[in-house]
């Protein structure tokens, strides 16, 4: 009977530390996977800038020599990313693959333009600067026309500054909740064990040697927590990568490997300021008050 009662208390015990570990693993990798979505927010705003195109129209009559004088001072520019020549016969094929039909054979000329594409780098993509290259390039003799889609580039500027916005107000609501969580997870295993505490501190155990084994205990759910979620949260990131490599995911290793280093040192901080506060309060109770 006795054997019997000892197992069921071990299995008990056992399913206890199963549910704060995973608790602490899936509170940590939802709060790590969030991190990872703010640090590579930049880099996901940026690859969406960086695909706005300014296209530069040119005169018929622009020599060959103006063009490539153009595209390479724009090449060399701090501000562009790439530049791409369209002839005017190549425009029209990619007209003709959009739509399915040729319409050079209605209008019987080509109209359309040479023209230079430019992407420019992310820092770059504000309407304000657009407009600024676009006039000092409207300049040039041979340039006929510039275009590019302002209500875009103030949309996408406004929009990453809302988005940046509230994925901090988030992040701060979710690091509250994921503390709140941990915390309860921790207390209710130590409230399993208020017994033990009492039992302890009325033959003389000092408060300090009481906690010490439940810190620990802690200590070390945490750390496998913090693990398993770390590498769920490597996992996400290395399938996000592969699937969407456009956003260069894994490209800052540096703030990735901090986050990984703060989710587990969080997994540590939490569950010993949660036990401590826990094994705290349990021996301040009286013996009475144990039973509420």
């Amino acid at each position: 009977m006795s054997s019997s009662f000892e197992k069921h208390q071990k299995r008990r015990l056992i399913s206890s530390y199963f549910s704060v570990v995973l608790s602490i693993a899936l509170v940590l990798f939802l709060l790590g996977v969030l991190g990872l979505l703010v640090i590579n927010a930049k880099s996901v705003s940026d690859n969406f800038k960086e695909q706005v195109v300014l296209t530069i129209y040119l005169e018929d009559a622009s020599k060959v020599v103006e063009i490539n004088q153009l595209k390479k001072s724009l090449a060399l520019s701090d501000y562009v990313k790439q530049t791409k020549y369209v002839s005017k016969e190549s425009a029209a094929d990619f007209m003709k693959l959009q739509y399915g039909e040729d319409f050079l054979d209605d209008v019987g000329y080509n109209p359309l333009k040479n023209s230079i594409e430019v992407n420019f780098k992310a820092d770059y993509v504000t309407a304000h600067r657009l407009d600024s290259i676009s006039e000092i390039s409207m300049k040039k003799p041979f340039v006929e026309d510039i275009k590019y889609d302002r209500d875009l580039v103030s949309l996408m500027n406004s929009n990453v500054k809302r988005l940046s916005f509230w994925i901090l107000i988030i992040s701060g609501i979710f690091t509250a909740i994921a503390v709140l969580l941990i915390n309860s997870s921790i207390r209710l295993a130590v409230y399993s064990k208020r017994f033990s505490i009492k039992t302890m501190q009325m033959v003389g155990a000092t408060k300090q040697f009481i906690r010490r084994p439940f810190i620990w205990r802690s200590i070390r759910l945490g750390i496998i927590g913090s693990l398993m979620a770390i590498a769920g949260m490597g996992t996400v990131l290395y399938f996000v990568d592969k699937s969407f490599p456009e956003f260069k995911l894994i490209q800052n290793q540096f703030s990735i490997g901090l986050l990984f280093i703060s989710v587990f040192l969080i997994g540590i901080l939490i569950t010993w300021w949660s036990t401590f506060f826990a094994t705290q309060r349990f021996l301040k109770l009286k013996t009475d008050q144990l039973y509420y």
